[in-house]
């Protein structure tokens, strides 16, 4: 599949299978993922990858427990077979930029002197790899938060304190009967126009309907 096709085709799957997925297969997809961009070349994204039924059954129940399931819109993705937990470690990066080629910067003093963390920048870009990689196997894929669970989960997982779990995406061959669609499917893309500002921002472009008007002249 040509990378625009897969990138226009792309959906999160909410609703799979529960066939198994090739151990082999998930280490070739992982493998790919990990090359994106990474400042510096710091390359400090890890994976957790859950895929026995044991496993996956203790994420689930650490993050939607049973009597909460009732209630949930789409119950199809407790079905994914496989959970892969993408985490990165903010500190490699201020170690990165502590060596000598990097010390200029004065990057490698804190976390905080990063005014963009690019942890969290090239761990989406790993993200999105994974996400675009499994559509020419026929499986599909689900990216979701931890949000306030990652500590809990960190540990149920043995994960060291000093790494950061970015999200969890779900692997699987999508179910037949694809279930409900996400709450937010229904929102409009902006047109191009509305993101495109050439040369400086500019007031011409349009804007939705009530929404904030553009700055600058």
């Amino acid at each position: 599949m040509e990378l625009e096709s897969a990138i226009r085709r792309r959906r999160m799957v909410r609703s799979f299978r529960p066939d198994p997925v090739d151990d082999t297969l998930i280490d070739e997809l992982l493998d790919l993922s990990r090359r994106a961009p990474s400042a510096g070349n710091t390359s400090a994204v890890e994976f957790v990858v859950l895929s026995t039924p044991e496993a996956v059954r203790g994420y689930w129940d650490i993050t939607l427990p049973p009597a909460r399931r009732a209630e949930f819109s789409f119950p199809g993705l407790l079905d994914a077979p496989v959970l892969v937990i993408l985490l990165t470690r903010p500190d490699a990066y201020t170690r990165r930029y502590a060596e000598s080629d990097k010390t200029h910067t004065s990057l490698g003093r804190s976390p905080a002197g990063w005014t963009v963390p690019y942890w969290w920048v090239d761990s989406g870009a790993v993200a999105q790899n994974l996400l675009l990689l499994v559509q020419p196997h026929g499986l599909g894929a689900c990216m979701f938060g931890l949000f306030e669970h990652e500590p809990a989960v960190l540990d149920a997982f043995a994960v060291p304190g000093d790494r950061r779990a970015v999200a969890t995406v779900a692997l699987g061959y999508p179910s037949v009967h694809p279930g409900r669609p996400g709450r937010s499917a229904d929102r409009r893309r902006p047109d191009l126009a509305e993101i495109i500002h050439r040369q400086r921002w500019s007031v011409a472009r349009r804007e939705r309907p009530g929404g904030p008007r553009a700055a600058g002249t």
